[in-house]
């Protein structure tokens, strides 16, 4: 099953981040990225307003082919970037490891990507590959992504989801219990055993879905 990680990275540790400096921007934001050729070309929202010497600078580096804006307002600049991603380290490890990049934002504290990988192993080998080229990765989560057919809420029934909302809310898993499930039962006015079964089915259903491979489920109260 796929996994979708964020992580963060500082400026310097990859070329892209050393290329696109934001001593003149308060951030960047990748919009997209667009296939030419054989390469593919990203778009990128740069905020504040846009100095001639941010693309001068951006343009001198040997790994830029061309950078050019593509759309200016008052307060940012949506510029298109090409460039040999080939020569990021970063970039290749992804590559190499059938990564796929969701979203990315740099500021002057570093940048936040979220990446998708076919599962968790490919993942730990971009990891590794990373590692070996010296590149500072903070992972900040890694989560499975949810089956499409469950819904928003991870395959919950909505008295699932009402039953285990209730006792989150109450304490019921708190160290110490704040609530019994005869108190989350009285919430619901039903009885002591409904709930106890109702939150052991969610709990389940909520495991297949959000952390092991998904499976089309019926739902059951």
């Amino acid at each position: 099953m796929s996994v979708i990680t964020e992580i963060r990275i500082p400026s310097d540790d990859f070329e892209l981040g050393r290329i696109l400096s934001l001593e003149q921007a308060s951030a960047v934001e990748l919009e997209t990225l667009v296939p030419s050729g054989d390469a593919t070309v990203p778009l990128f929202w740069v905020y504040e307003p846009v100095e001639n010497g941010f693309l001068n600078a951006v343009e001198r580096y040997p790994t830029v082919n061309n950078v050019r804006e593509v759309d200016v307002f008052d307060d940012r600049t949506l510029i298109r970037l090409d460039w040999d991603a080939s020569q990021d380290h970063f970039f290749r490890c992804i590559l190499e490891h059938d990564g796929q990049i969701l979203s990315a934002t740099g500021s002057p504290e570093g940048w936040n990507f979220e990446m998708r990988f076919r599962d968790r192993e490919a993942m730990s080998q971009c990891q590794d590959c990373c590692a070996d080229a010296h590149i500072s990765l903070e992972l900040t989560r890694i989560y499975n992504p949810t089956d499409p057919d469950a819904g928003p809420w991870y395959g919950l029934s909505t008295p699932q989801r009402e039953a285990l909302t209730l006792a989150v809310r109450m304490g019921y898993y708190d160290i110490p219990r704040g609530c019994t499930t005869a108190e989350v039962a009285t919430e619901l006015g039903i009885s002591d055993q409904a709930v106890t079964e109702r939150l052991r089915r969610a709990i389940g259903t909520f495991g297949r879905y959000a952390l092991l491979t998904p499976e089309s489920a019926t739902e059951v109260d």
